[in-house]
């Protein structure tokens, strides 16, 4: 049971602060807010509402039938919960990059009545805490003119810019209970493949931007001989403290931030949670600070690693989208490749698996498929790195980088990717053996 929190309420008294028609920002990732979104949704009198967020994690209550007509969502990064919402049209999606949000919030853009947070109970100073997810929320909660909180024991208390006094919250609820936690999925042959790939790239002393997922994860697996490594992330997970604990991330190196992992969220299980209580080696930053290119440009060595759905031959990266169907989002992507290629000694990376559909399907494509967006241009991609190989593009005409990229295809697609290739004269490209 939550311990004893002054003037916390019940979850349905919490929410009476709001009204219809207002734009109301909610808490995401580890953070999302449940009980204080399920009585937002059993108040059957509001309508109007529309809710801003990046990914969420846990039930999505808003979405359910009753309450389509009461709540749109609108998503800055869209989740697992809300993403067949998004593709069947009874939910939005911005499509922005992650450093540009907390200024939609700040202009006014985005004018937002409301914010939606889960925080870690008050110090002894009156201060709660942003916990696992700064990224927007830090700009939400300043934007916003009311403030509900989950006040969540099991919260930890991060560090950095995520301070917020109790006293500014118009209602409070307290809770204790686990946060939504994020599994590691078993790695596959293919994800050891590229993860050893990106190993060979990644140098004694640089600093790393990489999330979450089979990829991210089998490239930290195998960092563990590597020296005075950082960390300078929109996000990290669990392999991130396993190189903590074994002395390979120290940030010694880093000019920006030394002896400090940078961070605008986190997500994982309660292995990443404990570490970052309370912990004064992680700072956490709104993502407008993590992502800033300015910033990025003068940490020298940093390596960013993002993923990629589709890259076709003249090196467009589509990362959002499967055609014209929403699956996630910009998020970080442009903005820490683009930090990565100005970095002194940078090296920005898209890593994908060769095939899709249980290796029907190339993800390396002459064209991308109709609708699909182009998150990273070709103007702006760096190495590609599938299974079979890394390769550079940057500097190269468009003839060679329909070689090289055909070189880290699948052998299953490479004849007819080369047959298509051969095949357009629009772009000047001679034939291609």
């Amino acid at each position: 049971m939550a311990k004893k929190l002054q003037n916390a309420v019940a979850a349905d008294e919490a929410v009476q602060a709001l009204k219809s028609g207002m734009n109301i920002f909610v808490h995401g990732a580890a953070a999302t807010p449940t009980p204080l979104l399920e009585a937002m949704c059993r108040r059957s009198d509001l309508s109007g509402i529309t809710l801003f967020h990046l990914h969420t994690e846990g039930p999505a209550p808003f979405l359910e039938p009753d309450c389509l007509d009461r709540f749109r969502s609108v998503s800055l990064f869209i989740g697992q919960p809300v993403r067949r919402a998004v593709q069947q049209g009874t939910a939005d999606f911005v499509p922005v990059f992650l450093s540009d949000i907390p200024h939609l919030f700040r202009d006014g853009t985005i004018p937002l009545d409301a914010a939606i947070l889960q925080v870690s109970p008050p110090d002894r100073h009156g201060f709660c805490s942003l916990g696992t997810s700064l990224d927007a929320a830090r700009s939400a909660a300043d934007s916003a003119r009311i403030l509900l909180a989950e006040v969540n024991q099991q919260m930890p208390r991060t560090l950095g810019l995520t301070a917020i006094p109790l006293q500014r919250f118009d209602a409070w609820v307290a809770t204790d209970r686990a946060l939504y936690e994020h599994t590691a999925v078993e790695e596959s042959a293919v994800d050891s493949a590229i993860g050893e790939q990106i190993a060979q790239l990644i140098d004694n002393g640089a600093t790393l931007q990489m999330g979450i997922g089979s990829i991210p994860d089998a490239v930290l697996q195998r960092l563990k001989n590597k020296q005075d490594l950082g960390i300078h992330t929109e996000m990290f997970s669990d392999h991130v403290v396993e190189l903590v604990e074994a002395g390979v991330i120290t940030n010694r190196r880093k000019k920006i931030y030394p002896g400090w992992i940078v961070t605008s969220f986190v997500n994982g299980t309660r292995r990443v949670f404990d570490f970052v209580n309370d912990n004064p080696q992680v700072c956490f930053l709104p993502c407008d600070m993590t992502n800033d290119t300015n910033l990025l440009r003068k940490i020298d060595h940093l390596v960013a690693v993002n993923s990629a759905l589709q890259v076709d031959l003249t090196g467009q990266v589509c990362a959002d989208s499967l055609g014209h169907s929403m699956y996630s989002g910009i998020g970080g992507q442009m903005d820490f490749i683009r930090g990565a290629a100005m970095s002194q000694g940078g090296r920005p990376i898209i890593a994908l698996p060769s095939t899709a559909g249980d290796g029907q399907y190339s993800r390396i494509v002459m064209e991308l498929k109709p609708g699909a967006g182009v998150v990273t241009t070709r103007g702006h991609v760096h190495w590609v790195v599938t299974e079979y190989g890394a390769v550079n593009l940057h500097g190269l005409s468009l003839r060679q980088r329909g070689e090289r990229l055909i070189s880290i295809a699948h052998p299953d697609f490479r004849a007819e990717l080369r047959r298509q290739l051969n095949g357009i004269r629009c772009y000047g490209i001679g034939e291609v053996t």
